[in-house]
């Protein structure tokens, strides 16, 4: 039953009733139109920012700018990784230099990813014990709630059935949707957060809409799932457009953010600097895809209140 009901979840992009394991029913009218995140979501010494981001580099890129007003601010920022980026053929053959699958390798280019998202937060004044890292599998968070919510599941990057990580929150838990869920929820009770940054389950990456997802079925069970903010890094070919480094321009919306109302919020000129130096951090990445990361280095981000469209 979880898994037809989460694969109509996943299909409508929208959850609509959960069995006993999972959230209820998640509420999808839109609050009022504003036009900037700042008039909608006020950020004080009293917020407490939780990112949640499927992969590390993806926390700089969508959120870089509010982190840091948040922090200035004298709030707290916590940023919690479900996956740690070892299942990037693209970054073996460039970083390692290997035509091969090895499991081996893709593990430690994620010990070197872990670091470098330890790097960047540092550059962004986050502290290193707000970091969290779940190590669950990358591109098998969707797999996790189908076929394995109960199940163990294998990674066919790294050829793992449990978190591999030593500094993961949970070092050996094994890869089910069940047990990801449980591990997300002991970070919520650490962080308590009044504000979260969720990747919208419009995003284009699987990892990415999965992981709005279980930021949903979480915080809808805690009735807090009005402080959820949703972000797009994968929002349609070519884009952002421009590509490359273009910080004089704002974020234009994504395509697939159609219909989202998403809002800017403006980064002053520090931010947007140190911004490009948190980006900058995640030197295995940069070797891949610098044109895309450095087209997220503009005056404004772009959140939204709603993961779907509100028609």
């Amino acid at each position: 039953m979880l898994r037809a009901l989460l694969l109509c979840v996943i299909a409508s992009l929208m959850a609509t009733q959960a069995p006993s394991t999972s959230a209820p029913e998640i509420p999808t009218g839109a609050p009022p139109h504003l036009t900037t995140f700042a008039a909608s979501t006020p950020i004080t010494s009293a917020t407490s920012l939780l990112v949640v981001s499927p992969h590390p580099d993806d926390e700089v890129l969508c959120c870089s700018g509010l982190i840091q007003r948040v922090l200035r601010a004298g709030g707290h920022v916590s940023i919690v990784w479900l996956t740690s980026g070892d299942g990037s053929e693209l970054d073996l053959l460039v970083v390692e230099k290997s035509l091969f699958l090895r499991p081996s390798k893709l593990r430690e280019l994620a010990l070197r990813r872990m670091q470098e998202s330890r790097d960047a937060a540092t550059i962004l004044g986050v502290p290193l014990n707000r970091l969290y890292f779940l190590g669950y599998p990358d591109r098998g968070i969707l797999p996790l709630f189908t076929d394995y919510y109960i199940t163990p599941y294998r990674s066919r990057f790294t050829n793992a059935t449990a978190v591999p990580y030593p500094s993961a929150v949970s070092p050996g838990r094994t890869y089910t949707g069940l047990n990801l869920e449980h591990d997300f929820d002991a970070v919520l009770d650490k962080v308590r957060p009044t504000l979260v940054l969720a990747p919208s389950p419009r995003d284009a990456h699987p990892d990415h809409r999965a992981t709005g997802l279980v930021t949903i079925r979480a915080m809808s069970r805690r009735n807090e799932l009005s402080r959820v903010q949703y972000w797009i890094v994968h929002g349609g070919e070519f884009w952002p457009i421009p590509r490359g480094y273009e910080p004089d321009l704002e974020m234009n919306p994504p395509p697939l953010g159609h219909g989202l109302s998403q809002k800017p919020f403006r980064l002053e000129p520090d931010e947007e600097q140190r911004k490009r130096q948190a980006i900058s951090a995640y030197h295995t990445q940069m070797e891949v895809m610098s044109s895309f990361l450095l087209s997220f280095v503009r005056t404004t981000e772009l959140y939204s209140a709603t993961p779907m469209p509100n028609h």
